[in-house]
């Protein structure tokens, strides 16, 4: 049994089959889900688990290379835009919501997660180590 990083075996999984220029897409439970890439849906209750703790949790075991969100964020929901501007201070784009949604049809994997606030997604793109 696993110690510690992601122990969500669904998620675990899915994040070790993940490649260089791979989309993974982090978000919030209103977000409309795409058919075709693998979901892995966290959701429990609104709120739980929150979008921050869920794109942490990701970026401490994921080379991420670049990310999008929704401009709508900034104004919609600072406190998403602020943790965004945070974790992604160079590597950060913004292209409007429905962009993004016709983006996360191409991400390989899209976790869900409980937050309940507006626009609380983002797209990332995966690097290498080396």
């Amino acid at each position: 049994m696993k110690k510690s990083g992601i122990l969500n075996r669904h998620l675990a999984g899915a994040t070790a089959e993940l490649g260089h220029g791979d989309g993974v897409l982090v978000c919030d439970a209103g977000m409309p889900i795409p058919a075709g890439p693998r979901v892995v849906d966290l959701a429990f209750r609104a709120g739980v688990p929150s979008f921050a703790e869920v794109l942490d949790g990701l970026l401490e075991e994921l080379v991420v290379e670049s990310a999008t969100a929704a401009e709508e964020v900034r104004e919609a929901n600072p406190e998403a835009a602020a943790l965004l501007a945070g974790r992604f201070p160079a590597a950060l784009t913004h292209v409007s919501h429905d962009d993004l949604k016709a983006l996360s049809a191409h991400a390989r994997l899209i976790v869900r997660t409980g937050e309940a606030s507006p626009y609380a997604n983002v797209l990332l793109r995966c690097g290498v180590f080396f």
